[in-house]
């Protein structure tokens, strides 16, 4: 049996899941300063401080109260940032964990191949929702790839969502904000695709946290 295949075989639960989100929320926390100075370039310069704010709120909301399974996890997650961050990032990444959330139902485990399929369904619903598509130097820059790469692997959608940030460079912008600015847009890399990266990162260094802690206790 493959690599690919023993992968495929595995599935996460709910715990999995929180610590994915809570390593989003420390990548965020480093990152912050990062973002909002690339926000600040073609954005409201907002992005690295709303998106902390929010994701120290999911944290905190999953420690008070527990959700028992992976889809609930991600409702939970969702709700938290509609309510808690401002501007476009809130709505757009709460309906991303949302409708992933939703699609998961009520699974007590979920494999990888059966995430991306429905990270694929909450990524077709920030589409629809910001009215945008991949090369509009937008988070779908880096949502469609990363999510489209899960079914190969968490490290192929982490290196995939990462090169899809670095593409929003020479991009002009199309969608949000940074479309004000025309032609000026081009040559600064889009703080959306770059925090979805970020998401794609944590999700990757969790799983690789599972199979090393996995792989101790069988050696143990």
């Amino acid at each position: 049996m493959s690599d690919q295949e023993n992968d495929q075989e595995k599935t996460y639960g709910a715990e999995f899941f929180r610590d994915w989100l809570t390593a989003v929320a420390a990548a965020v926390d480093r990152e912050a300063d990062r973002l909002t100075e690339l926000d600040s370039a073609i954005g409201d310069a907002d992005h690295g401080a709303n998106l902390k704010r929010g994701c120290a709120a999911v944290t905190a909301a999953l420690e008070k109260e527990p959700p028992a399974t992976p889809g609930a996890v991600l409702v939970a997650a969702g709700r938290q940032l509609i309510s808690t961050v401002g501007g476009a990032s809130g709505p757009l990444y709460g309906t991303l964990l949302r409708r992933t959330g939703k699609a998961l139902g009520d699974a007590e485990q979920v494999s990888r191949t059966a995430l991306a399929e429905a990270l694929a369904t909450g990524v077709a619903a920030v589409a629809q929702l910001g009215g945008a598509q991949v090369g509009d130097k937008t988070m779908l820059d880096a949502l469609t790839p990363g999510a489209e790469a899960l079914g190969t692997s968490f490290a192929a959608a982490r290196e995939a969502a990462e090169a899809g940030a670095l593409a929003t460079v020479p991009l002009r912008a199309r969608k949000g904000r940074a479309s004000y600015l025309g032609e000026r847009s081009i040559g600064h890399q889009d703080p959306g695709a770059t925090s979805s990266a970020l998401l794609f990162a944590a999700l990757a260094e969790t799983a690789e946290t599972a199979e090393t802690t996995e792989s101790g206790e069988v050696a143990g």
